[in-house]
This record gives C-alpha cells, structure tokens and sequence, in this order.
C-alpha cells in the first residue's frame, strides 16, 4: 500500500489544535496542508505529520521569526533594521487599541492634528526645524517632496547622487513618478556651483547623500550653504536627503550628515528614514520650514503615503524613551565585546578574533565599528540560523564569525546554549 495513504486526514489534525491557540480555521487549515503536502512530497514520514502540524503551531499568528543577530551590523535590512527599544514596543501595544490618533478628546470632535505627538517629539529633539511631518517611509517621503515642490516642473540633482537602493529600486525613476523632470548635471565624481547655476528654471534642487557607497579619489560636491545661495537667486526649494537619520552630529560617524547641520546649513525640507540610526519604527521623517512643510502636507499626495497609528507611536517613544539599542549598540565598548566574546568561547569553544562591526542600511559605508567575535566552523551557520532561536552570523573565509555587539547581554547565555545544541 502507498504510504501516503496514511497521511491523517484534516479534520483528524484540526482536532488536534487548542482553542486558546487564537488561531483562525482557514490559518489551521492551511498548516494542516502544509504538513500533509510535505509527507505527500516524501519530505517526511506520514507518521510525523501530526508532530510537524503542532510544531507549526507554536509560530502563532504570525510566521517571522525572531532572530539573534550576530553579525556585527547594526541596521540590518535583511532583517528589520533598526531593533526597538522596550518603551517604543509597549507604545505600539498600547496605540494597537482605539487611540485618540485623530479625535479631539475635549472638544469631542475630529482632529486635524494626526501625529500632533510624534511631531511635537521630533521638534524637541531637532529644534533647528520649524515644523515636521511623518510618512510611510523614506523612498514616500522623497516622493512626496517632488510631488509638492516640482510637480509638471523639474528637479536638478547631481550625477553623482543618482543612487539605486535595496531591491534595485533607483531613486531617479523613484522622483519622475512624481510627474516631474528630473535634471541631471556635473559628473559622477565631480559636481560644481555651476553646474546647478545652468539649471536655473527648475523647481528646485535636489541633494542626496550617497549612503549606501563612497566616491574617493578626484571628487566635488556642493555643499548645502552654497546650494542654499543658488535656489534663493532663482526661487528654488532645497530638498535634502540625508537617508540614515542622525538629528545631530555623532562624533563616531564623523562623515554622516545630520539633519540638523543639514537645517541649519539652509535646507527647506530635510528627508530621512525612521528605521535606520534614529532607531524607530519603518517611516519616512521630513524636518524643514514651516511654509514647506505645510505645502507637503497639504498635497494630495500625502494621504496616500499616511503613516499608521502604531507606527507613531513607537516613533514618539523612541524619540522620548531613555534606552535606545541602536544607539547602544553602535556605541557598544569594545572592551566589553571581547570581554563577552571571551565568555562565550570559553564555552563554546572557538577563537576570538578582532571583528569590526557595520552601521549596515546603508549608513556610513565602510566605517568600521571596532569589535570582537568568536571564530567557529562554517557548517555551524546553517543549523544555528534553523534553530531556536534563531542564530545569524557571518560567514567569512571558510568560518563562521558570531559578533555580540548587536546581542543584548542578558541573551548571552541563551546564544551559548543553541550553539552548543548545533555542536552536538
């Protein structure tokens, strides 16, 4: 008889599922499949369906799975950027309910001030700017700035700030959705005064800081000071994106604009991502003038790039909230990481070895970030990465590299255990 005539039947599975698993009949149902299909395909044995099908279940509601990041890169895309603190996750929980999001409590009546709070909280922590305003994420933002300053009209960028993000999503193409021509001048290395001087009938200028690559060698740019003398001589807006989000300079990244410096410099409006070294949730953050501001908020344009509720939230508790994990993490004392990568390896074996951590997202490409790692066999890193918890590291040079910086400490030990599971 064909085996898989003994594959347990769905009804025979549902069974087996506990009512306070809070999960929905089609979501059992389809875990049913899955497990059955997988004894259909040989992939296991059709007695263990049942334990693969409770197995699935413990996932809950949702199938991302948390991961340990032991790589050394801080703002990892590949898997969530920027960590959130304790404070910016309890306020999504709390904003998770009915919340006064766009409800004037007092007056009884609707609020025109959606995202008053995380706004407000930005502004204490940048007042080089006059107002804010918060999106969906950074590419939105950016997008929304082009519609609002140059639609029908034309935005001039350098050549060499012409960059393609994660996914091969290019920015040029990004901007001319926006219903506007874009006006390309200077040369990859080289952009000078001039150049965006010959540009005069456009819109507005638009300047992006290159952070995901660097341009050494035989280089020029314009700084933002000089852009600024520019667009006042021809009624240009000044858009710019410094991409990773630092509010203020941080002597440890000495070459990444801040949007502060960037305000105080003459930009109208700056454009950041949330996620990225401000340490919140995914969103596009736009600090500027006053009269800017409004003009992008008013735009059509801007409900379609609406932030949610939730995501406020965490905003304005990172911004408020005393603990900050990529700050700490960036921040981290390398003294402490070899101290903490010599724990490990005394239990778990390995070498520890000299490691320098990334800001990764983009941010301060190729600023090394001083660290220590634990040197062990590359066939280590599958397993671990499978396990639970799940475990990433780096694999270089034949070896598997695990980097505690961005490990919370009270997890050391839970680390030391699942690799000590996968040596067995």
């Amino acid at each position: 008889m064909d085996p898989r005539r003994s594959i347990p039947r769905t009804d025979e599975l549902l069974l087996l599922a506990d009512a306070p698993l809070n999960l929905s009949q089609p979501t059992l149902k389809a875990k049913a499949r899955a497990a059955q299909d997988a004894a259909r395909r040989g992939e296991i044995a059709p007695d263990d369906v049942k334990d693969v099908f409770l197995a699935s279940l413990a996932a809950g509601a949702t199938a991302l799975t948390p991961v340990l990041n032991a790589t050394g890169v801080v703002v990892h895309t590949n898997i969530g950027r920027a960590p959130l603190s304790s404070g910016a996750v309890e306020a999504m929980r709390a904003a998770a309910g009915y919340v006064d999001v766009e409800m004037d409590l007092h007056a009884g009546v609707r609020s025109r001030e959606r995202g008053k709070e995380a706004t407000a909280a930005l502004l204490e922590a940048c007042p080089a700017a006059e107002d804010a305003l918060v999106v969906n994420n950074g590419a939105a933002a950016l997008l929304l700035a082009a519609a609002a300053f140059a639609e029908g009209g034309k935005v001039v960028i350098s050549r060499g700030e012409l960059i393609e993000i994660g996914a091969g999503f290019r920015l040029p193409e990004l901007i001319e959705s926006a219903r506007v021509e874009l006006v390309e001048v200077g040369a990859t290395n080289r952009t000078h005064a001039v150049d965006y001087e010959r540009a005069a009938d456009a819109a507005a200028i638009l300047k992006v800081h290159p952070s995901n690559y660097r341009v050494e060698g035989f280089t020029a740019s314009v700084p933002v000071p000089q852009l600024r003398a520019i667009a006042d001589a021809h009624g240009q807006t000044l858009i710019v994106d410094t991409g990773s989000g630092l509010l203020r300079p941080d002597p440890l990244l000495p070459d990444e604009p801040d949007a502060t410096t960037a305000l105080e410099a003459g930009a109208d409006v700056v454009l950041f991502s949330g996620d990225k070294l401000l340490g919140g949730p995914q969103a596009g953050v736009v600090l500027g003038r006053a009269d800017a501001i409004a003009a992008m908020r008013t735009h059509p344009l801007a409900r379609a790039v609406r932030i949610d509720k939730v995501r406020l939230a965490a905003l304005e508790a990172t911004l408020r909230a005393a603990d900050n994990p990529t700050y700490a993490y960036l921040h981290a004392d390398p003294a402490e990481l070899k101290r903490r990568a010599e724990a490990l390896a005394a239990r778990v074996g390995g070498d520890v070895v000299a490691h320098d951590g990334r800001v990764g997202g983009g941010g301060a490409p190729g600023h090394p970030l001083p660290g220590f790692a634990v040197r062990l066999d590359e066939a280590l890193a599958a397993p671990l990465r499978r396990g639970t918890p799940a475990v990433l590291g780096r694999v270089h040079d034949g070896h598997l590299l695990i980097d505690m910086r961005c490990v919370p400490p009270e997890r050391d030990q839970e680390l030391a255990d699942a690799i000590e599971r996968v040596r067995r």
